[in-house]
């Protein structure tokens, strides 16, 4: 193999090839004169490049500004075939206007001029979230018309031009729905400081020539209610649709499942939900009215955004060819104290029951109630001290009807000798009469005892409705119980439970234990006063089952109900428990009793009217029992 030796010869070749590559740079390269008329060129290229392209930009917005107009000018030609002399509205912007005072927050909203949202301040739903009453589209209020040029239009597709005013402390929002200047149908909405009550003016000028007053002009009020409370059924329960017609007569739909009613002479419609209502009130009374209720869900269960389903249609009469209503708007708290202030009878969607039951709620316990809300926060405890109040007013009517069992324990005795020389069917009515002879006798009625607990059946179902209807109530806690409007949970349960729930509330298992009491000592009691007769064995059977089925019920429907109600009951059965045994113990003393009848005994004793017929019609009986018996 050949070694490598190093080349010379190459190495001086490559360094004159270096070296004519440098001269030939060098000799080369540009003056600075060329330097600077190259830059030059170069700069008035990017300038006319630079001009190029602001022409094609200025071309291509000038093209799309002729595009624009033309669409504007191809949408106002479309706005004026389905619009007709309406056309001025699709010229609008579709914004929004804001109403708001201490209490209440209302967005108007320029397509149809109504009201897009309602918030009602100071409260919150059962998950502390905003308590709105619309949202969402959840709510539409719309016109329906004919125009002269034999179109149909609605007020909710239409845009309105706002403008806001301040009228002293009253803010004024006039919504116009032009034709022109001096041609428009006008809502104005007026709030006033501190006010649920928003008055709303529905007038037109200069529409005659526009409308045909020949074709029905239809309102059209809808709304979905938020479910706003913690239980749905219960909710479901106290929601429903009130309205007045006529002279004042107050009627309103089922509140269960799906119903409607065509009415006349309308002058308010209230969407009532548990605690918050939404009411249009009309000075000027809808001829006719159809209305409707729909139960949206019923499954506790199901978490739902809505409970229940409002409609009103009503046809609108025009004075001369225009629109004029004046209405209001109340959006705002079921609180019987704020509806009662205004002058037309809404207060009465407060349900405070029928008849004496709302006389005795409206005289007696709401007073009471709040002259204690006046100097007790806790609310917990101004409803055990209603409870005391009503007991104590009503213990001299149980102090009687336990005087008169008292007597008739007395007089057992004497009653037992008389079934014993009298046995039998056959003188079941001598038995009898003797036995009325000597309740007589001994001045004792067995009624007596009877009469006291019908007496407080009125206070009983006063209150249960006065609780579930008392928003004071509404989120405030006691005890276990977060909500006395809701019920008290003290356990979820992993299933559901038809009727009762999926959850286990403390308070009603506590007044089911008080009325399991009451009624065991009711029961001893009544199963003292007089001896046993034929049939008793089966009345005392009924009296048993009763004794357990009453607890029950209340454990079982209860469940759901308020836990001020439920906290009510078990305090009120308590206390007469508590009554009871104090009477029994330290006032009531048989032994004087017993003197006392026998003083009874030995006076001359007047006949009543009614013992005398009553003691007629006994013997006229008697006698034809025995002449059956003579026949056979």
């Amino acid at each position: 193999m050949e070694d490598k030796k190093f080349d010379f010869n190459s190495l001086i070749g490559f360094v004159l090839l270096g070296a004519i590559m440098l001269w030939w740079m060098y000799t080369n390269q540009p003056t600075p004169e060329e330097l600077e008329a190259e830059k030059k060129a170069k700069t008035e290229q990017v300038q006319k490049e630079t001009e190029e392209n602001s022409a094609t930009t200025a071309d291509f917005k000038n093209t799309s500004e002729t595009i624009v107009q033309a669409t504007d000018s191809l949408s106002l030609v479309n706005a004026q075939v389905q619009l007709g002399s309406f056309a001025y509205s699709a010229t609008l912007s579709n914004a929004e206007t804001v109403l708001e005072n201490e209490v209440l927050k209302l967005v108007i909203s320029n397509q149809g001029g109504q009201i897009k949202e309602a918030l009602i301040k100071n409260f919150v739903t059962y998950d502390s979230l905003p308590l709105y009453m619309i949202k969402d589209n959840n709510a539409s209020f719309n016109i329906n018309f004919g125009t002269s040029d034999n179109r149909t239009l609605n007020t909710k597709d239409l845009l309105f031009e706002p403008t806001l005013t301040q009228e002293g402390d009253d803010q004024v929002l006039s919504m116009k729905l032009k034709v022109s200047n001096s041609q428009y149908l006008e809502y104005r909405y007026v709030m006033k400081p501190n006010k649920y009550m928003v008055d709303f003016n529905m007038r037109s000028q200069g529409l005659s020539t526009s409308i045909n007053a020949n074709q029905p002009i239809t309102l059209d009020w809808s709304l979905e209610g938020f479910r706003h409370e913690k239980s749905i059924r219960y909710e479901n329960q106290q929601t429903e649709m009130y309205y007045e017609k006529d002279a004042e007569d107050i009627d309103y739909l089922s509140v269960g499942g799906e119903d409607d009613a065509e009415e006349s002479d309308v002058n308010w419609v209230a969407y009532k939900q548990h605690f918050f209502s939404s009411i249009l009130i009309t000075e000027q009374a809808f001829k006719t009215a159809k209305l409707t209720s729909l139960t949206l869900t019923k499954d506790e269960e199901i978490d739902t955004t809505f409970t229940k389903a409002f409609a009103l249609k009503a046809p609108l009469a025009l004075e001369g060819g225009e629109f004029n209503y004046n209405m209001n708007w109340y959006i705002g708290p079921n609180d019987y104290q704020i509806l009662k202030k205004y002058d037309r009878n809404i207060k009465e969607i407060v349900n405070l029951g029928w008849g004496i039951f709302g006389f005795i709620n409206q005289y007696a316990f709401i007073p009471i109630f709040n002259f204690l809300k006046g100097f007790i926060g806790n609310f917990g405890l101004i409803i055990i001290l209603l409870t005391i109040v009503v007991r104590i007013i009503m213990s001299p009517l149980v102090y009687k009807s336990y005087l008169s069992s008292a007597k008739m324990k007395v007089l057992r005795p004497e009653m037992e000798e008389i079934n014993k020389r009298l046995p039998g069917k056959e003188n079941a009515m001598k038995r009898q009469q003797e036995t009325m002879a000597i309740q007589s006798k001994a001045g004792v009625s067995p009624l007596a005892g009877c009469i006291p607990a019908l007496l407080q059946m009125p206070v009983f179902f006063a209150l249960f409705r006065f609780f579930p209807s008392n928003i004071d109530l509404r989120q405030k806690g006691f005890l276990w119980a977060d909500d006395l409007s809701a019920y008290d949970s003290v356990f979820e349960l992993p299933f559901h439970i038809p009727m009762y729930g999926s959850h286990i509330s403390l308070f009603p298992i506590l007044a089911s234990v008080a009325i399991f009491f009451y009624m065991r000592m009711s029961q001893s009691q009544q199963m003292n006063m007089a001896p046993q007769q034929e049939g008793m064995p089966d009345m005392q059977k009924m009296m048993k089952m009763m004794m357990y089925f009453s607890p029950i019920m209340m454990l079982v429907f209860f469940n759901m109900y308020a836990s001020s109600l439920s906290l009510y009951y078990f305090v009120s059965n308590l206390l007469t428990i508590i009554i009871m045994l104090v009477i029994k113990h330290y006032i009531i003393d048989e032994e004087k009793i017993h003197a006392k009848i026998q003083v009874n005994k030995l006076k001359p004793k007047k006949e009543g009217k009614f013992r005398k017929r009553l003691n007629d019609a006994m013997k006229q009986a008697q006698e034809q029992q025995e002449k059956k018996k003579k026949k056979k």
